[in-house]
């Protein structure tokens, strides 16, 4: 699809301010125009520790509670990896005890995001392995840049499962039967077949990473305001992440409450009148 068919009648919006580090340095933060953008940074393959996965914990809870943040972007710094997955080197050197605890704050730090009402998107220029492919099972939506990587849950071939919520989602996506089949293979997959097995959303070509963002960011901006009624797709997000994990009368039920909540909502009402009078709504995120 083409990232710019619900900008056609905006002009380009300005481009994001300089990104901020975060507390530990192995992520950077900013925003601008309805949209967030993490940048997992850790090279050469923004292989992730607990600093990382704080760094990336404290930027979901402020893009959270930033009122005037309606998507949240997630990529990986450089061409050749979004994440290459847990930094191996530290993992050989820590306790079992701090291993569990890792994974035990890995999991919270994704179910956060999950539960966040605010759609996610993961961009996935360069490689997306192991924990790198966990946290982008952990977004909504993942866009990848054709050509430029493979993914896969390899952990298999290190003696041990994806423990950052591997099993669970990639199960989800693929049906019991392919994904124990792609975990116990450890097999990796280019981008298009990913494509076909409905791991990755959509392929982008682009010439460079900066284009491939750039694209991204775009796509990102048609779920704003004012095309887009924001607070209308962060609960769309939460009744099929939260509803799919409980029965359908309780699902059916959290729906009920999400549209009781929209309907009072002053998008609703514009949603309704444009409509009725034949014009294009002007959604505000309330």
């Amino acid at each position: 699809m083409d990232p710019y068919l619900a900008m056609s009648e905006q002009s380009k919006p300005a481009p994001l301010p300089l990104p901020v580090a975060l507390s530990n340095a192995k992520a950077t933060y900013t925003s601008g125009g309805g949209v967030c953008l993490v940048t997992l940074t850790n090279p050469p393959a923004n292989g992730y520790s607990h600093e990382m996965m704080c760094d990336l914990d404290q930027a979901i809870l402020r893009a959270r509670f930033d009122s005037e943040v309606q998507v949240i972007v997630i990529a990986g710094a450089g061409e050749k990896f979004f994440c290459a997955g847990a930094d191996i080197s530290m993992l050989d050197e820590v306790t079992p005890e701090f291993k569990y605890a890792f994974c035990l704050h890995a999991n919270e730090t994704l179910l956060r995001l999950e539960h966040t009402p605010k759609l996610v998107i993961a961009a996935l220029g360069g490689h997306c392995v192991g924990g790198g492919l966990e946290v982008a099972l952990g977004c909504d939506l993942r866009i990848a840049r054709r050509g430029s990587g493979k993914c896969g849950l390899p952990e298999v071939t290190l003696g041990v499962l994806p423990g950052t919520g591997g099993t669970q989602r990639l199960a989800r996506i693929l049906g019991k039967s392919r994904a124990i089949r792609a975990m116990a293979s450890g097999e990796l997959f280019d981008y298009e077949r990913a494509l076909e097995m409905g791991i990755v959303d959509e392929l982008y070509d682009a010439e460079s990473d900066a284009e491939f963002m750039d694209s991204v960011l775009d796509y990102a901006r048609s779920y704003c305001t004012p095309a887009k009624a924001a607070l209308a797709v962060g609960n769309i997000k939460r009744a099929v992440q939260s509803g799919l994990e409980v029965s359908l009368e309780s699902g059916l039920a959290l729906e009920r409450e999400l549209q009781a909540k929209l309907f009072t909502s002053e998008d609703a009402q514009e949603g309704i009148r444009s409509f009725v009078e034949k014009r294009k709504p002007t959604f505000k995120g309330k």
